[in-house]
């Protein structure tokens, strides 16, 4: 038995979806932080491939809970692209800190 049959079987898949999302934004809050720390705001790109990439195996996938979870992955990547452009805001507000290491530190890419 796969795992999505005995979830269904017991009436947990909408319950471990609900989990798995919880954790999947929760876990990009961190990712957008540390990739504009990092990286800048050159990180977005690696947001938006990542989103495509999970959007079309979320349609590709015939299993409702891995199809769910990508879909999920994709969202939250697609919308972290918004939220490195505001944590770029955020870093010049001195909400969070700039990278001193990085060059153009605090400066749109």
């Amino acid at each position: 038995m796969d795992i999505t049959a005995f979830l269904q079987e017991h009436h947990l898949l909408g319950v471990t979806i609900g989990a798995a999302t919880f954790l999947i934004i929760g876990l990009f809050h961190p990712l957008v932080i540390k990739g504009h720390y990092y990286f800048g705001t050159v990180c977005r790109w690696w947001f938006l491939v990542a989103g495509i990439i999970c959007l079309l195996l979320a349609v590709m996938v015939g299993d409702v809970l891995w199809s769910s979870l990508l879909g999920v992955v994709a969202f939250s990547s697609l919308w972290s692209i918004k939220e490195v452009l505001e944590q770029e805001e955020r870093v010049k507000k001195g909400w969070f800190p700039a990278n001193p290491r990085r060059k153009n530190c605090g400066d749109s890419e």
